[in-house]
């Protein structure tokens, strides 16, 4: 696993929910290696590598606006879920609903809503 590995799970919303959570990420980790597409899944997911730390943002990520609720998940190594998750929480409004933290990795869990 490179040092900002990331996979972002979305569950919940839509198609356009998922790729306003994508836009607000890119910023700091660049584009993903692969997008969320499938318009009839329940689960989506996108992939960011990229090579040294994430980078600083200097403003607020601009998310847009959600249609419904949705459940992220984002795994990785403890400074990209970091930065992941201080992103998502500055775009969007979200609640921390719980974090796991292993050896090299760790993953949390958060709600956001519209």
């Amino acid at each position: 696993m490179s040092d900002t590995q990331l996979t972002v799970t979305f569950d919940g919303g839509g198609i356009d929910d998922a790729r306003a959570i994508v836009r607000a990420l890119e910023g700091v980790f660049g584009a993903p290696g692969d997008l969320p597409a499938d318009e009839g899944a329940t689960v989506r997911t996108a992939t960011f590598d990229s090579p040294g730390a994430p980078r600083a943002a200097s403003a607020p990520a601009a998310g847009g606006t959600l249609s419904a609720p949705v459940t992220v998940t984002v795994q990785g190594t403890p400074q990209a879920v970091e930065a992941a998750s201080e992103t998502l929480s500055r775009a969007f409004s979200a609640r921390n609903d719980g974090a796991a933290s292993g050896d090299q990795e760790r993953e949390r869990q958060l709600l956001l809503e519209p």
